[in-house]
């Protein structure tokens, strides 16, 4: 099932989301299922549960775009660890659609997270999977990329939004 993603101004996306504690039930796995499968129909590279309105540490991440299985991945409840080096790139979100920033992030990040079964794993990851890790754990923690973008840039996109929310043409 393809849910629908939840625009910037839903509060859902400004809170911490909550620890997952049950691993490998059917119904984990169908949300994982439908959670890649949204976010591949967003045309996106990584997906948090608080996107779709769940308020849940869940997220999905595949830089392959669905051309590479081995690239699925599955962070519940993730941490980063470690955070090396700076990278500088273009950011977007699913959730704030229409507009894309400069944003500057670590190169190489190490997290620590669980998979569907409720294994802990890390994994380390460089250029766009480090962006990917660092993106969708804010989501998890209420946080988004527009916080790290300058206060000048971010109240200019936050009035563009609440025009177009005037007009009709968001959410």
């Amino acid at each position: 099932m393809v849910y629908p993603i939840v625009k910037f101004g839903d509060p859902v996306l400004e809170n911490e989301a909550a620890d997952v504690t049950e691993f490998d039930t059917p119904e984990l796995h169908k949300l994982l299922e439908d959670m890649f499968e949204s976010m591949y129909a967003a045309k996106g590279v990584g997906l948090a549960a608080p996107q779709i309105g769940i308020g849940k540490k869940i997220a999905v991440i595949d830089t392959s775009n669905g051309e590479d299985p081995g690239e699925k991945l599955v962070l519940i409840n993730p941490v980063v660890l470690r955070v090396e080096g700076r990278q500088e790139g273009e950011e977007g979100c699913l959730s704030i659609p229409g507009f894309r920033e400069q944003v500057r992030r670590g190169k190489r990040v190490t997290i620590r997270a669980y998979n569907a079964k409720g294994e802990v794993y890390e994994k380390t990851g460089e250029d766009l999977l480090a962006r990917a890790f660092q993106h969708e754990t804010d989501h998890l923690y209420g946080r988004l990329y527009i916080t790290h973008i300058s206060a000048l840039k971010r109240d200019l996109m936050k009035r563009k939004i609440k025009k177009l929310q005037r007009a009709g043409d968001w959410g």
